[in-house]
This record gives structure tokens, C-alpha cells and sequence, in this order.
């Protein structure tokens, strides 16, 4: 295995969905189960092409239609069968949800400009954001744990869960999680194991990684 993917150590991609008429519509998701557009099928697509150039040991997702389906388009090219996780589901953002985010920024500005600056906050009386990373790593590292010394996982999940996850994988202060930007549509980042525990190695990228070389690799 470490002759044909270099001997770095374990590899974690966190992949988000393709994109839905709600992302179109810049309206709140959260864990409301919307589908993707036909756009969002071919993203999945030609990511999953890409992503399938980096040999996963594993896929798992959340269980909602949208990152299901954008799982199935890996599944399908690389064989590997997709564990399913409600765990893997975006932030349930109660009375947010459904909302454009002009209506959020209208109705709960405060809310909104408390969320922004690092407040742990249940934005429309839904989760914390280290409430969904609690849910949601321990899935993560639970599958790791079964790859091999060089493997790789892909995790098809949401913007606000993979944010919160890569934050509580690299050991940063929740206050801090918002200070990793947002994730394109079938845009991933990639987390490798080091001395030191976990680094992010790429993020919202939609190109396959290229190796760091220089002084800092």
C-alpha cells in the first residue's frame, strides 16, 4: 500500500454535495432533505472522477438526498459501497431553515452578527456548531481507524458539518471554526495524519491535490 501512495500516512477528503435549487436560491438547507439539481449531478460527477484518481479505501455520507447522491457518483466508479450516517447530516438550524439568508440577516441579525463573530449560538433554536461536530467527528475517526496505514477516506457531507469537523479534528477553539471559509459545491478538503495529529492539506479545492514541495512538507 505505502509503495503506490507514497508512505504519507492517513488521508480523510471531505467532500460537500453538489449544488441545489436552495443553494441557488442562497436559502438555509440545514437538514431539510433537498435534492440536487442537474447541475449538481454533473459536479458530482466530474469530482467523483477526480476524486476517484486518489484509490478511497472508503466512502461513507450523510443520509440525506443531496450528499447520498454525491456519494453514489464515487460508488459507482470506484465500487466501494457508501455507509450512510445521520450523524454526517448539516447543522438542524430550526427556524433558520427555509429561509434566505436575507431573510436570516432581516429576522435574526443579531442572531446572525453574534454567530459571525465566533458566539456559540443556536441559530433558529437549532444546534451548536460543537453540538454537530460531537455528532459527526466520532463517525469520522471511527472509520479512519479501519484504514490502512496509507488509506484514504472520503466523507460526503455539508458545509457547516465538514467546517465544524476539520475544526474539531485539528484541535482549534470553536471560536475559531468560522476563521475556515466556506465550502464550493462538490469543492473538498483534505486533512493528512502528521507527527502532530491532524493538518489540512487542501481546502474547497476542486483540483486533485498536488504534493507540498518545499521546506514546509
Amino acid at each position: 500500500m505505502s509503495g503506490t501512495k507514497g508512505g504519507r500516512g492517513r488521508r480523510i477528503v471531505l467532500w460537500r454535495h453538489g449544488q441545489t435549487s436552495w443553494n441557488l436560491e442562497r436559502r438555509f438547507q440545514g437538514s431539510t432533505d433537498i435534492e440536487l439539481t442537474e447541475t449538481g449531478v454533473a459536479q458530482a460527477r466530474r469530482a467523483a472522477r477526480l476524486l476517484a484518481a486518489l484509490q478511497p479505501d472508503a466512502i461513507i455520507a450523510s443520509d440525506l438526498k443531496r450528499a447520498a447522491a454525491t456519494a453514489g457518483e464515487l460508488s459507482a466508479i470506484t465500487g466501494h459501497q457508501v455507509s450512510h450516517y445521520s450523524a454526517l447530516r448539516e447543522t438542524y438550524a430550526g427556524e433558520w431553515q427555509g429561509l434566505t439568508h436575507d431573510e436570516i440577516v432581516g429576522r435574526y441579525g443579531e442572531q446572525y452578527a453574534a454567530w459571525k463573530r465566533g458566539e456559540p449560538v443556536r441559530r433558529g433554536g437549532g444546534e451548536l456548531e460543537t453540538e454537530v461536530a460531537d455528532r459527526a467527528a466520532p463517525v469520522v475517526l471511527e472509520h479512519v481507524e479501519k484504514l490502512p496505514t496509507d488509506g484514504t477516506l472520503v466523507v460526503v457531507s455539508h458545509g457547516g458539518t465538514i467546517r465544524t469537523t476539520i475544526g474539531r479534528l485539528l484541535g482549534l477553539e470553536a471560536r475559531h471554526w468560522e476563521s475556515l471559509g466556506g465550502l464550493s459545491n462538490c469543492c473538498w478538503s483534505v486533512l493528512g495524519e502528521g507527527a502532530r495529529g491532524w493538518r489540512l492539506l487542501e481546502h474547497n479545492a476542486g483540483t486533485l491535490p498536488e504534493p507540498v514541495l518545499g521546506d514546509d512538507d
